[in-house]
């Protein structure tokens, strides 16, 4: 799709949204993973769609499937990466690269369940994380560029979530057997 038709597309569905709020909210799809053995998970879109994760040999996985915690970064590269292109056709510019890399630390001490030596929690998700985007536009000043990057990220609905933390409604259904 052309970044005019992006635009355009983009723009019936703000001007649905300014005269009827209330269409804008809507239940997400949900992801169902299903534990296939192993460390093996494999997690389903309910369009069919499926993506497999699996650890590293270290963590008892076989290491031959991206990890959960890679799918959570890749999330985050990915959804930022279409906030920008998003962006950039609103605003007319045509990308002529745009590539974002999502990386972070984690202590594998607290996927593990360990304390620090002084009895506190090892935190069992990533202790920081980073965005690095490489973009360019002709005739587009780099001004521009870090703007409309810094104005995507505020709107990445994957980013929000990271950076908010929701609280998560833990519900735990055990069939009778």
């Amino acid at each position: 799709m052309s970044a005019t038709a992006i635009a355009a597309a983009l723009q019936r569905v703000q001007s649905v949204f300014q005269r009827r709020p209330e269409a804008g909210l809507h239940e997400d799809a949900p992801a169902l993973s299903r534990w296939t053995g192993g460390m093996r998970v494999v997690t389903q879109h309910t369009d069919g769609h499926e993506v497999s994760t699996d650890m590293p040999l270290e963590l008892g996985g076989s290491g031959d499937q991206v990890t959960p915690g890679w799918l959570m970064r890749a999330g985050l590269a990915s959804c930022t990466a279409t906030r920008i292109a998003m962006a950039a056709a609103t605003e007319g510019i045509v990308l002529d690269l745009l590539e974002v890399e999502a990386g972070s630390r984690s202590d594998a001490r607290g996927l593990l369940g360990m304390s620090e030596p002084d009895g506190s929690p090892v935190p069992a998700g990533p202790l920081d994380m980073r965005l690095r985007v490489r973009l360019s536009a002709r005739g587009v000043t780099v001004e521009r560029l870090r703007a409309l990057v810094e104005a995507s990220c505020r709107h990445s609905p994957v980013g929000d979530a990271i950076e908010t933390a929701m609280p998560i409604d833990l519900q735990i259904d055990v069939p009778a057997q």
